[in-house]
């Protein structure tokens, strides 16, 4: 696997996101496949099966969130709960770019009365809030209070409250007994403004009855057969296919960055006792290792601006 330093990493071809509209232009249709991309981050950070679970269901609902964006404009997804998981974060941004991590990810917890992984005690109560940055200045920050933990329904209540915009929402993940991801991704259906009021009904109808999101991926469902599957009946028109990626914006130089922002004293203390300074990121788990020599250079720089800014004054 290449290195993920400010590269794509080819993942997986399935893993795509599809946009369309329905019923005459009075539904916005989006679905996605990310079984490939939240199998790669669940093994870069060795999670366990409720972890990869909650983050591929967050990471899927921020991959169709990004869709909606323009080229760099990103969306960043955090899910704050009093769960052992503590914090789900997501990014995407409108050219298919997606990353993600939990920060605990070994949690483990007792499979719900139908067998199924709890999700939602491991997220808890708490908040989802959704960041979107135009590159426009300050980003533009919404949230919901959590209603089950679930995420889908969560999205659905953020859609509804935040953004005003009725949507039904559905989410799934599939991981196998070995903790591989054999299937990831969602299904986002919204009304657009002057859609009828019955078309929320049926809507409504349409996902109950729709099979779960991972058991059609599972068998071998594209994001467009899923959209078909659901509201094929209304007519689907697609409009476009973005092909999807883990890409993480870590760098060596940005690592640099966070020790000057340390400050000269803190870097002689990491200098004195552990003789070099070792960063991972919390996204893809690479590691920078900066040694002493370096960390003294970093040190002198420190010292070279700090004379520069008391010479100006």
């Amino acid at each position: 696997m290449a290195n993920c330093n400010q590269q794509s990493i080819e993942v997986n071809t399935k893993d795509y996101v599809v946009q369309a509209t329905a019923a005459n232009g009075q539904v916005r249709a989006l679905a996605t496949v990310v079984t490939g991309i939240v199998d790669e981050i669940a093994r870069r950070h060795q999670m366990w099966p409720v972890a990869t679970a909650a983050l591929g269901r967050t990471m899927a609902a921020a991959a169709m969130l990004g869709a909606m964006q323009k080229g760099t404009e990103k969306v960043t997804v955090q899910i704050i709960g009093d769960g052992p998981l503590e914090q789900i974060t997501a990014d995407a941004d409108g050219e298919g770019n997606v990353r993600g991590y939990v920060q605990n990810p070994h949690v483990d917890l007792p499979l719900t009365e139908q067998g199924k992984l709890n999700v939602s005690a491991a997220v808890g109560k708490g908040h989802l809030w959704v960041i979107r940055d135009l590159g426009l200045g300050e980003p533009y920050r919404g949230g919901v209070p959590l209603v089950s933990g679930e995420i889908a329904e969560d999205f659905a209540s953020y859609f509804a409250q935040s953004e005003q915009t009725p949507s039904a929402v559905a989410l799934g993940v599939l991981v196998g007994v070995d903790g591989g991801v054999k299937a990831a991704g969602g299904l986002i259906l919204q009304l657009l403004p002057d859609a009828s009021e019955g078309l929320a009904i049926i809507l409504e109808h349409m996902v109950r009855d729709l099979p779960s999101i991972s058991s059609l991926i599972d068998t071998g469902s594209t994001p467009e057969d899923i959209v078909e599957r659901a509201i094929g009946d209304l007519q689907p028109k697609y409009l476009h296919r973005l092909p999807l990626c883990f890409r993480c914006t870590c760098s060596r130089e940005r690592c640099e960055s966070a020790l000057i922002a340390l400050g000269a004293e803190e870097l002689e203390g990491l200098i004195r006792e552990q003789g070099k300074a070792e960063l991972t990121c919390r996204f893809c788990q690479e590691q920078y290792l900066f040694d002493k020599e370096e960390l003294k250079n970093i040190q002198e720089r420190i010292a070279e601006a700090e004379s520069r800014l008391s010479q100006e004054k």
